[in-house]
């Protein structure tokens, strides 16, 4: 259960706290939302993956699917950590044991298949030189900061939820994020957590100001539409010429034999 923190609470913060978890967050969130706004007026063509299957499918093959499998399910995961308060899954019967155990074994895997597949991506850009030279400054900018953020979660867990003595993030950390939303930050309740998971949330809201300048945009243009489109129907063109008629074959031009 969340321990409720007093109104004032913020006051007591150190401008250091303030700095790092109340004005970075939403300077960050800022710069996520414009930014949106700004690339896709400015940048349309641009909103893309920036595919090199073409180049190279080995790696590719087996790295997207990890990378993204994982992504999608440690989404979920920090939805339901950060978002849901743990008075919420009680109401509906899952007790914080349950929910405990559920998230570090689920989130173990998650981040394992992740860190995989980001591992695989990574190595056949560094490694093939066709698309290491296609590199440009967004990747240079995102593949790190992408890095850091995965690493630095898991290696969170593992040291305190799997091989440490545990620690119940949402009663901090989770307070802390849900706070920037309702506009009453909690900086005090993320400044006492460990240093992983302070960490881990600061490159977090860095990489919210880098997406809109990545190829990360083309999560929001995900094509959903073609499970629901209708079937494209194809008719062979005839190839057979149509016989000619003997208009056509009278006016066709006469040549003269050469003597």
């Amino acid at each position: 259960m969340n321990t409720p923190l007093p109104p004032l609470a913020a006051a007591s913060a150190s401008g250091a706290d303030l700095l790092l978890w109340v004005a970075v967050p939403y300077i960050c969130l800022a710069v996520f939302a414009v930014g949106h706004v700004w690339r896709y007026r400015q940048d349309q063509f641009g909103w893309t993956s920036r595919t090199t299957q073409l180049l190279e499918h080995r790696w590719l093959r087996w790295g997207s699917p990890l990378f993204h499998l994982g992504a999608f399910m440690v989404i979920a995961g920090h939805v339901v950590g950060l978002a849901i308060p743990d008075s919420w899954t009680e109401a509906v019967g899952i007790t914080e044991h349950a929910y405990h155990t559920t998230a570090v074994w689920a989130g173990s895997v998650a981040g394992i298949a992740m860190v995989a597949g980001l591992g695989m991506l990574c190595a056949r850009r560094l490694l093939t030189r066709q698309i290491r030279l296609g590199t440009d400054r967004s990747d240079k900018l995102l593949f790190p900061l992408l890095s850091a953020t995965v690493l630095l979660g898991i290696t969170a867990t593992f040291a305190h939820n799997v091989f440490g003595a545990g620690y119940d993030y949402r009663s901090t950390v989770s307070v802390w994020f849900r706070g920037l939303f309702v506009l009453q930050p909690h900086p005090e309740a993320i400044a006492n957590a460990p240093l992983l998971f302070q960490a881990h949330a600061l490159t977090a809201f860095l990489l919210f100001a880098a997406w809109p300048f990545t190829r990360l945009v083309h999560v929001w243009s995900a094509p959903i539409g073609y499970l629901a489109r209708p079937y494209l129907v194809y008719r062979r063109r005839a190839t057979t010429p149509a016989p000619e008629t003997s208009s056509a074959r009278a006016n066709r031009p006469r040549t003269r034999r050469a003597a």
